[in-house]
C-alpha cells in the first residue's frame, strides 16, 4: 500500500499535449470555425469527435480503456441521448460532463454500501504488476485502516465528481458556448490533478500513522549467560 513517488516522463508530457488537444483545443477550433456555417447543434456535435477518435484509438492501442476515456465516451452517450429526448444545446455542452456525474454518483454509492469502488480500480492496477501484488492487497483489504482508507478516498472521490459537475452546470448556463469549451475542460482536468495529489498525500500520510502506531517488534530472549 506504499504509494509510488509520481514522475513527470516524457510520454506523460506527450500524452498531456494529446489529451489537452483532443478535449480542448480541437472541440474548440471545430465548433469556433464551423457553427456560423452549419449551426450550433451540428457544430457541437462534431466537436465531440475528437475526444471519440482519441478513446478508439487508445482502445486498438492497448486493448483496455482508461477511466478518463470511459467518461468522456459515457457523457457523450449520455448527452446525446438527453439532446434526442428533447433535451437542450447546454445537454450537448455538458457532454462528458454527464458521465463525471454518473461516477461520482457510483463512487459515493459504493461507499455507502460497503463495497468502495477505489479498492477494485487499485487491485486492477496492482493485479497489472503481477499475481502476488494483487494478492497482498487482497490479504489486506480486510484490515480496518486498509477500509477506511479505501471509504474515504471513494468519498472524496465521488463528491469530487459530482462537485465538478455543479461547477459546470453553473458555467454552462453562465457562459457562451465558445468560452465554456475553454473553460469546461480545464475544470476537468483541475479537478482529477486536485483529486489525484489529495489521494497521493493521503494513502502516504495514513502509512506513515500506521508505521508509528505498530509497535516495534520484540526482540528474542536472550539465552541466560554461564
Amino acid at each position: 500500500m506504499t504509494p509510488e513517488k509520481p514522475r513527470l516522463t516524457s510520454r506523460h508530457i506527450w500524452r498531456i499535449v494529446i489529451d489537452l488537444g483532443a478535449n480542448l483545443v480541437l472541440p474548440l477550433l471545430i465548433y469556433v470555425l464551423s457553427h456560423e456555417a452549419i449551426g450550433e447543434v451540428p457544430a457541437l456535435l462534431a466537436s465531440s469527435m475528437p475526444p471519440i477518435a482519441l478513446s478508439l484509438v487508445d482502445f486498438i492501442r492497448d486493448r483496455r480503456i482508461d477511466a478518463l476515456s470511459i467518461l468522456v465516451l459515457i457523457g457523450i452517450a449520455l448527452s446525446l441521448l438527453a439532446f434526442v429526448g428533447g433535451g437542450s444545446v447546454k445537454a450537448l455542452q455538458l457532454r462528458e460532463k454527464f458521465g463525471t456525474l454518473a461516477f461520482g454518483l457510483a463512487f459515493l454509492g459504493s461507499a455507502a454500501i460497503g463495497k468502495p469502488i477505489i479498492f477494485y480500480l487499485a487491485r486492477a492496477s496492482y493485479a497489472r504488476k503481477g499475481a502476488a501484488e494483487g494478492a497482498k492487497l487482497d490479504a489486506a483489504r480486510n484490515l480496518p485502516h486498509v477500509r477506511r482508507m479505501m471509504t474515504v478516498m471513494t468519498v472524496v472521490w465521488g463528491a469530487g465528481l459530482v462537485a465538478e459537475f455543479a461547477v459546470s452546470l453553473v458555467l454552462v448556463y453562465a457562459l457562451p458556448i465558445t468560452q465554456y469549451l475553454m473553460i469546461g475542460p480545464v475544470v476537468g482536468y483541475v479537478t482529477i490533478a486536485a483529486l489525484a495529489v489529495w489521494t497521493y498525500r493521503y494513502v502516504r500520510r495514513t502509512r506513515d500513522a500506521q508505521v508509528a502506531a505498530t509497535p516495534p517488534p520484540t526482540p528474542p530472549a536472550q539465552p541466560p549467560q554461564a
